[in-house]
């Protein structure tokens, strides 16, 4: 959570909203603790909406992988890291399906940075401490 504090790591509204719709473990953790970590979708990222959305029905994906796409966190991720200049984790690889839109396809598309969690922990130097917090 330090990362969080510093401006360096965090997620978005959108992915707090398909977490709370599971009752696990994730949402209890998110309720509890998760309070900062999670952007809200301003004016400067509704503003990227038109150029992702554009990419994406620019190719040769399914109408039904458009559509799907639209409604999940992934367009918001995407419109986010564009309009805040921010680098998207994800463990999505680049994939040549029409049947489903990719992160990183995306991101290859608009020139946004992507990355695994694997690569964001090790950039963050990322410490798991056992204990009492």
């Amino acid at each position: 959570m330090d990362s969080n504090a510093a401006g360096r790591v965090f997620s978005i509204d959108k992915v707090a909203d398909e977490i709370a719709a599971g009752a696990d473990e994730l949402n209890d953790w998110m309720r509890q603790r998760g309070r900062g970590l999670f952007l809200r979708t301003d004016p400067q990222v509704a503003a990227q909406f038109g150029k992702v959305s554009a990419w994406v029905t620019q190719q040769k994906y399914e109408s039904a992988a458009i559509n799907t796409f639209f409604q999940i966190a992934d367009f918001y991720l995407i419109a986010h890291a564009l309009a805040k200049g921010h680098a998207v984790v994800t463990h999505e690889t680049p994939a040549n399906s029409t049947k489903r839109i990719k992160i990183p396809n995306v991101c290859i598309g608009l020139n946004v940075r992507f990355m695994t969690p694997y690569e964001m922990l090790r950039r963050e130097r990322a410490k798991f401490v056992l204990g009492r917090a």
